[in-house]
């Protein structure tokens, strides 16, 4: 409204133009993938070539790329859309590449149809400010924004899988007492692996890094690099007049390299490196990182007081639970003789290199302005698609003092989950550790564990790990945690199962049992089986039955022959003629079978042998029975 009255036109400020280069698609791919780019041509013909640019030391010439149908390769046919294949990508793929007809005569345009990105992934380490110990937050990042924008990020500690979440976030407690690596992927593909970090050491001023190999080392060997924890401009007159400064980046921390390189911005864009001058007063801004570490940047200062455009956030990375509130807060100065600006917010998402225009919703989104230069985005009812790089600029009217307001603040949504170690299932005696885990650092610390939904009391020393040590059957149960400040968003429970020592005796001692009584089982079968097929001897019982040869003594009829008298009991000499003995029980009343008749007692009642004569029959049909 002021600006408005002072008859200027109102500029939105476009920040951070990935796509500046014209209307070049770009396309950023990781190191050891396959990208396809498609042919542009509305046209296509059979003579129809694929290109890059070379540089042959005075202007960017197009080369004709070399297809092995195996590397590199497409179709020249005209029925194709000749979509350019590139496996297994390398550094040196990195270039501006172009579909064109070959009988095309016109001047090259530098400004090509695509321009193609390689990148790997790497660790990247930085401090945490706030005073929480020797921490720091890993961030499984990028030299440019992946275009296939990454769902999961997967992270190894030691070589072995540790967590995987959407955000690309992970904070790690450094400790003397144990060496460990991290690494990180994208899931999809796993194979390509950032290379391993370790954190060394870290203080008010430094933090020393050791990396595995990758970009950050000059040669394939393990490097440690020490990188500065606080940085800051220093402003210098170089005349009497103090119309000309000279700015310095300084840090108290000794870096690895004595002679380091810095990297300088304006407005918050890229600059130059090492020193620069500049006039004074100026209403520029101006701030410095260390080369290859430019996530960690100095405050932005003015050549005079705070007579420029300036924006210096007053946290430059925030973790916030979902479903909460979470307020931006960020510090401002305009030149002297300007009217107050006023501001747009803009939001940049991981994977997306355009910012996006924030709209303001009273249900969502809300801005908030004091009398201290200071403005406030406050962001409502958090979800995870609300983690993104969040910038204020200014409305202004002259192009040359745009501000970008990049880097701005880095927002992390994340939930509460509650993981046990070194298993959910444990046995009682055991040291069980719950721990309430995010995927990025909260401010508050201080937690709230539920056990079946009751709060507990644990020691101060257990806020955000419960230690359970021994673990007993009362300890079994459904788990959950909350922040302090925050006791209305609870974690998902998680259940704990305590088996006792005395439940693994008892089944042991029932197997035990089990076994016994199956292996005496089987022995009662045997020794049966053995006494079923044992010859009968003299001391066969009453009521059992021997079948074998011997005396005649009296005599039996068969079946449907008559008696024979004693006398004519000797058989005839038949080489079919069988005979038996047959025993019965001095009280066996019953005939044993329909067919065969018992013996009639003798004188002698202790007489128990019979004779059984069987006579060949003429017709064998007689014996079938």
């Amino acid at each position: 409204m002021l600006l408005a009255e002072a008859g200027c036109v109102f500029v939105a400020l476009l920040l951070y133009l990935s796509g500046f280069l014209g209307q070049a698609k770009i396309i950023c791919a990781l190191k050891g993938s396959s990208v396809d780019l498609p042919c542009s041509l509305t046209h296509p013909t059979s003579s129809k070539k694929w290109y890059n640019t070379h540089w042959n030391g005075q202007k960017f010439v197009p080369r004709e790329i070399s297809v092995d149908r195996n590397r590199v390769m497409y179709d020249k046919s005209e029925e194709s859309n000749s979509t350019l294949t590139i496996n297994d990508l390398r550094e040196n793929d990195t270039n501006e590449y172009d579909c064109r007809d070959a009988t095309d005569n016109s001047e090259w345009n530098w400004l090509s149809d695509i321009s193609l990105r390689v990148t790997d992934l790497q660790v990247k380490v930085i401090p945490v400010t706030a005073t929480e110990g020797q921490r720091v937050t890993l961030i499984c990042g990028t030299s440019c924004d992946l275009t296939e924008n990454p769902t999961t990020y997967i992270w190894y500690k030691n070589g072995a899988f540790l967590y995987q979440d959407s955000s690309p976030w992970y904070q790690h407690l450094v400790s003397s007492e144990e060496a460990v690596r991290y690494s990180c992927a994208v899931k999809g593909y796993e194979d390509l692996r950032a290379p391993e970090v370790s954190v060394d050491s870290v203080t008010s001023t430094c933090f020393s890094v050791t990396y595995a190999e990758g970009r950050m080392c000059s040669s394939e060997q393990p490097c440690s690099i020490t990188y500065p924890t606080e940085l800051h401009v220093e402003v210098m007159s170089t005349t009497r007049s103090g119309q000309s400064v000279k700015l310095t980046c300084n840090t108290s921390c000794t870096l690895t390299d004595p002679k380091p390189t810095y990297t300088w911005f304006k407005n918050g864009n890229f600059e130059t490196y090492n020193h620069i001058s500049t006039s004074s007063p100026s209403v520029d801004s101006y701030s410095c990182a260390v080369k290859g570490h430019e996530d960690l940047r100095s405050p932005a200062v003015c050549t005079e007081g705070k007579n420029c455009w300036s924006v210096n956030y007053v946290s430059r990375r925030i973790c916030a639970l979902e479903g909460s509130s979470v307020d931006i807060y960020g510090d401002y100065s305009y030149p002297t003789g300007h009217s107050k600006p006023k501001f747009e917010y803009a939001i940049r998402k991981t994977g997306k290199g355009h910012p996006e225009s924030l709209i303001e919703d009273a249900h969502h989104v809300e801005y908030h302005e004091n009398m201290e230069n200071q403005h406030i985005l406050r962001i409502k009812n958090l979800t995870k698609s609300d983690s993104a790089e969040y910038r204020v600029s200014f409305l202004i009217n002259d192009p040359e003092q745009q501000h970008s307001g990049f880097p701005g603040v880095t927002l992390i949504v994340t939930a509460l989950t509650v993981k046990v170690t070194p298993s959910a299932v444990v046995t009682e005696g055991q040291r069980v550790t719950l721990t309430c885990s995010t995927s990025c650092p909260l401010t508050d610390t201080t937690y709230i564990w539920y056990q079946n939904r009751r709060p507990l009391t644990p020691p101060e020393s257990q806020n955000k790990h419960l230690v359970l040590d021994p673990v007993s059957s009362q300890h079994a149960g459904n788990y959950s945690c909350a922040v302090k400040t925050l006791q209305h968003i609870n974690s998902p429970e998680e259940t704990l199962t305590v088996t006792g020592t005395w439940t693994l005796a008892a089944a042991a001692g029932t197997a035990a049992v089990l076994l016994a009584i199956i292996l005496l089982s089987v022995f009662l079968w045997i020794r049966r089986k053995r006494t079923s097929t044992k010859p009968l001897g003299p001391g066969t019982p009453d009521n059992m039955v021997q079948l074998n040869p011997g005396p005649v003594y009296d005599n039996i009829s068969a079946v449907g022959q008559s008696p024979i008298p004693a006398a004519q009991s000797k058989p005839t000499e038949q080489p079919d003629l069988h005979y038996g003995s047959v025993c019965f029980s001095k009280n066996q009343e019953v005939p044993l079978y329909s067919t065969v008749q018992p013996a009639q007692p003798q004188r002698q009642e202790e007489v128990q042998y019979a004779a059984v004569n069987f006579n060949r029959p003429n017709n064998d049909a007689g014996l079938s029975d």
